[in-house]
């Protein structure tokens, strides 16, 4: 995620151990790579400690861009490593727009936060006014990516997303890397959440590998990707037909598909016993409780996600979970429980994690 404190860079461009003696700053090192490749050699460029936040990604020659490095990586595949003049981020989102005329009222409503999601960057326009010089801009600040695009809400039971083209080639399809997992898929037609990047990498750490998982509302694979590549056993149901597509093709991308049970179907009506844990991943998920309590073992463990109200925290979440158990004469052990982000003014998206007896 990028925000409007980081949107500058490191502050290495401003290093004078980056010069080239005489006061300027010189050409430095870019790893030179496919360009479908861009997004996911980056992150594993940053897992380095290479990746060299002061300077840009631009284009090189045809299907390769130029990514700039500290030093010759050693662990991410490039193509070479060649000396580049690539741009040095001395400028930001509002240094753009105020290039573009913008005033500085006009400038205060532009989009604080946006996020890179494969070769698209995703942002919420708000009131900000021409969006679609907004969306030139992020273009000019991003050079890995190629198309920009405005979220709106997401509707439905198969959470289906209201986006708009801002700026770009409009290819909503893409591939986003995050901590070693691949995920395809089409913005334009199945949702995706930056902000919960965290709670993905954490599910691929409580499991453990053997166990038996059921994720009640699978998408593209947010969950159950990270969860089969820890050594899960998951059983994924989806309803959102695009989103099953890319949750089967995930699967394979990732070389899991051997871990992965996929059934395009209401949780509810797929037949699952016994399982360690279950996986809630639904602001209403709370109405699926029964199920959930009905697949789960003895002891095993359900992660409940919510969208609550400030005011409620936690007595809501958890409340709903100990009726459901108590109507089962079952008993909960909370273990833990989490913020993972704002989800709307005073209602936060929440996490429970509860052993059930």
């Amino acid at each position: 995620m990028t925000d409007r404190g980081s949107e500058n860079g490191s502050g290495r461009a401003d290093d004078p151990d980056r010069e080239d003696g005489t006061g300027r700053r010189g050409p430095g090192l870019a790893a030179l790579v496919d360009e479908s490749r861009a997004e996911a050699a980056i992150e594993s460029l940053r897992g380095e400690g290479v990746y060299d936040d002061a300077r840009s990604v631009a284009p090189h020659d045809e299907g390769r861009v130029a990514l700039p490095v500290t030093e010759p990586p050693v662990g991410t595949d490039v193509r070479e490593v060649i000396e580049a003049d690539l741009p040095w981020r001395t400028r930001g989102l509002a240094d753009l727009l105020r290039e573009r005329g913008w005033e500085d009222d006009e400038i205060d409503r532009a989009p604080g936060s946006w996020a890179v999601v494969g070769s698209v960057v995703l942002v919420d326009i708000g009131d900000a006014p021409r969006p679609e010089e907004v969306g030139e801009a992020l273009l000019s600040l991003h050079g890995e990516a190629d198309t920009v695009l405005a979220r709106g809400g997401v509707s439905g039971t198969t959470r289906e997303p209201d986006i708009e083209v801002l700026a770009g080639e409009g290819d909503t399809e893409t591939v986003h890397t995050e901590h070693g997992i691949r995920y395809a898929l089409d913005l334009a037609a199945v949702m995706f959440a930056p902000g919960n990047e965290a709670e993905r990498a954490r599910m691929g750490e409580v499991v453990g590998e053997g166990e038996r998982v059921f994720d009640m509302f699978a998408g593209i694979g947010y969950f159950t990707l990270p969860m089969a590549r820890a050594g899960a056993a998951v059983t994924a149901t989806e309803v959102n037909p695009t989103a099953f597509r890319y949750l089967a093709e995930n699967a394979v991308l990732n070389g899991v598909e051997d871990r992965i049970s996929a059934f395009r179907a209401d949780c509810r009506d797929v037949e699952v016993e016994a399982v360690d844990r279950v996986v809630m991943g639904y602001y209403e998920a709370w109405e699926y409780l029964d199920s959930a309590l009905s697949a789960l073992r003895p002891g095993g463990v359900v992660h409940l996600h919510e969208a609550t109200p400030e005011a409620e925290l936690w007595d809501r979440p958890i409340s709903r979970l100990r009726e459901a158990a108590d109507e089962r004469g079952r008993g909960v052990e909370v273990l833990d429980r989490r913020v993972v982000k704002s989800h709307s003014p005073g209602v936060d998206h929440v996490v429970v994690d509860a052993r059930v007896g």
